[in-house]
């Protein structure tokens, strides 16, 4: 005789929010596991993202931009700084401050980058319809726009 709680999903099976949070760890693992087969990081992606957008920053506006942690973008710009995918140099309106700006490497990086990143996309998305990737990216740009007003969030 089969196990009735085998045939009954538990309720929270079917709860948004843990639907959610289960998507979105196979999504943090298959970026993650891209970038890594490239060298990269998903701060990498985003800094480099933001100052080919933006132009050259100080570190304080590409944490702003990216959603960055001042904390976290030191080590993030070292990083990429190390690989001379960004560069570097004072500014000159300030010398205390250092403008960061995007090299041809880096631009080659981002542009690895996003082809990665296309590919998990396909790869996540794999058993929906490009209509059903269409809404499902309106309905989680919905949410998040409206929980980030009210919490005054940006990113």
């Amino acid at each position: 005789m089969e196990n009735p709680a085998e045939e009954t999903p538990a309720r929270w099976e079917r709860l948004p929010s843990w639907l959610l949070t289960q998507t979105a760890s196979h999504a943090h693992r298959l970026v993650g596991d891209a970038f890594s087969a490239v060298g990269a990081r998903g701060y990498h992606y985003r800094l480099l993202a933001t100052l080919e957008e933006s132009g050259p920053a100080s570190q304080a506006a590409l944490g702003r931009g990216s959603g960055i942690h001042l904390s976290d973008m030191v080590a993030a710009i070292n990083e990429l700084a190390d690989r001379a995918l960004v560069e570097r140099a004072p500014d000159p309106t300030d010398r205390r401050r250092n403008i960061i700006s995007l090299t041809p490497a880096g631009k080659r990086q981002l542009r690895r980058l996003d082809k990665r990143l296309s590919e998990t996309q396909d790869e996540l998305l794999a058993p929906l319809s490009p209509e059903e990737r269409q809404r499902l990216t309106e309905l989680l740009s919905t949410l998040l726009d409206h929980h980030n007003r009210r919490t005054g969030t940006r990113h």
